[in-house]
C-alpha cells in the first residue's frame, strides 16, 4: 500500500503542471491576439511621417510673404 501512495501523489502534481501550462498557453494566445498589429494601420503608413510633403516647407514664423 504504500508503494501507490508516492506514484499517486507524482501523478497528481504532473497533472497540475499540464494544467498550469495549458492556462499559461492559453494566456499567451489571449495576450497575443490582444496586441495591435505592428505597421501603423491598414494602409501600412508610418503615423510619425504620415502626412509629410517632401520638399520645401512653409516657414513657421510666415514673415516671407
Amino acid at each position: 500500500m504504500q508503494k501507490s501512495r508516492p506514484t499517486q501523489n507524482k501523478r497528481a502534481r504532473e497533472r497540475a503542471k499540464q494544467e498550469k501550462q495549458q492556462q499559461k498557453a492559453a494566456r499567451r494566445l489571449e495576450s497575443k491576439n490582444r496586441r495591435p498589429t505592428p505597421g501603423g494601420g491598414p494602409s501600412g503608413e508610418d503615423p510619425d511621417i504620415a502626412g509629410i510633403v517632401p520638399g520645401p516647407q512653409a516657414s513657421p514664423w510666415d514673415d516671407e510673404a
